[in-house]
């Protein structure tokens, strides 16, 4: 048997990164039929494993063990039986293990009762899931975020389960009563800190609301990608923008989001924005501490909702993302602002290729856009979907310039989409201009009645 690695534990319940590498075991539990009251599983027990051992090594764990444990219903105290517990302390032991993640929701009773039993370290889904985006947290926006979800995580784990818990004195001397517990102590210091936090993300509330208002003012359409972790949109979204945003085949590579402009086929210029992937069963505590990110999401004039279409289990997670995006107040159905890009079309055989693109194209009005982001395969299809989206409803406008008025014409270029421009005998220029109904009197003014004309 090899000797356990030194341990991970930072003090604050966390995993300190900078150790070695911590061997892990991952741990599925797969309910019967009767425990799940009759609702199927979206996905198959092989695949969750997979995406669990998936999250563990993004958080740079040396997965030794994975399984999936079937059982009937859970336990309150252990969530597993006692004889699968009892079994799985021999796996622990004999593969070193110090660390114990655990692919559910434990309460912290449950959670202290395994520690206890397999004399490891436990965390459930929601804890590593906090761990990883604290790890990829680059801004401090994005690391308020993060310490504001694992407030809200620790202040449900302060239960009676350590020693150093006991009262402590009240008042002068060996005379007073009672004062407060020490759980009760943690609890207080957390919630003031969660009072900070929430503060702060107030001020970044408002300065994302100040940005956005100077957007409209220009303005530019906004488009924001969202999907399941891992889909692709990083890559998409550098393929569009050909920026160099982190895009690697790791779940949750990137967490702060991304905004960069794009220029599409007839010159229309749009904010393209780069949210944070979405998983399954993704913890209550992000998608609220998150709010202000994806508020990007619920002014979005279109989303993108990217879909790995090579992935076996793509209907699923889709289904998680329309679940996030209902929690938000978004409309998840393709149409109307969502567009449903199926991208990895590169990873998929020819004859499967063929039945996606059939599948697409039969899809009407609310087609999806099969891509492939790496190649840049259908992203020509897509710019071209997203520009008629955009302009729908848009009125046309001719507008007539003095062959010297360049910083008028310059500023029709700025404020609308200029599909054609001739000039006439005596140096007239006339542009031909789409814009949006609300500023056509923006033009008007700008120009003059006598030179704009409606077509």
């Amino acid at each position: 048997m090899s000797s356990p690695a030194p341990s991970r534990e930072d003090g604050r319940g966390g995993i300190d990164r900078r150790a070695p590498p911590t061997r892990c075991a991952v741990i599925t539990p797969a309910l019967a039929k009767r425990a799940t009251r009759g609702v199927p599983e979206r996905r198959s027990a092989q695949s969750r494993l997979e995406e669990a051992v998936g999250l563990a090594a993004a958080i740079d764990l040396d997965v030794v063990y994975s399984a999936i444990v079937p059982l009937s219903e859970i336990r309150p105290a252990t969530y597993l039986g006692s004889g699968k517990v009892e079994e799985l302390e021999g796996v622990v032991r004999a593969e070193a293990v110090d660390l114990v993640f655990f692919d559910a929701a434990l309460s912290p009773v449950q959670q202290r009762n395994l520690e206890k039993a397999w004399s490891a370290k436990v965390v459930d889904r929601t804890a590593l899931i906090l761990e990883i985006f604290g790890m990829r947290a680059r801004t401090k926006e994005g690391a308020l975020q993060v310490e504001l979800a694992h407030l809200n995580y620790q202040r449900s784990r302060l239960v009676r389960s350590w020693t150093h818990l006991e009262r402590q004195r009240g008042g002068f001397g060996f005379l007073g009563g009672p004062g407060e517990t020490q759980i009760e102590a943690d609890r207080r210091l957390i919630g003031e800190r969660i009072v900070r936090i929430e503060k702060e993300l107030e001020q970044v509330k408002r300065t994302r609301g100040l940005h956005r208002a100077s957007r409209k003012r220009v303005p530019y359409p906004i488009v924001a990608l969202v999907g399941y972790t891992n889909a692709g949109k990083s890559t998409l979204f550098n393929r569009l923008t050909r920026a160099e945003v982190m895009a690697k085949d790791l779940l949750f590579a990137t967490l702060d989001p991304t905004l960069r402009a794009v220029d599409l086929p007839h010159s229309t210029r749009i904010i393209l924005s780069d949210t944070v992937g979405f998983i399954s069963e993704l913890p209550t505590q992000l998608v609220a501490a998150f709010r202000a990110t994806l508020e990007e999401v619920l002014e979005a004039d279109l989303i993108l909702h990217v879909r790995d279409i090579s992935h076996p289990d793509t209907d699923a997670q889709a289904a998680d993302v329309s679940d996030v995006l209902e929690d938000l107040g978004v409309d998840p159905q393709p149409g109307g602002r969502v567009i449903e890009v199926w991208n990895k079309i590169d990873r998929l055989a020819p004859e499967e290729r063929e039945q996606v693109e059939n599948r697409a194209a039969r899809g009407g009005a609310e087609a999806p856009v099969p891509v492939s982001a790496l190649t840049g395969e259908g992203t020509g299809d897509l710019l071209g979907l997203i520009e008629r989206r955009i302009t729908a409803g848009r009125v046309t406008v001719s507008v007539t310039l003095a062959a010297e008025d360049g910083e008028g014409l310059g500023w029709l270029y700025r404020h609308g989409e200029v599909l054609e421009r001739t000039t006439d005998e005596d140096g007239a220029v006339h542009v031909a201009l789409r814009i949006p109904p609300d500023r056509a009197g923006l033009v008007t003014r700008r120009f003059g009645a006598r030179r704009v004309h409606p077509t």
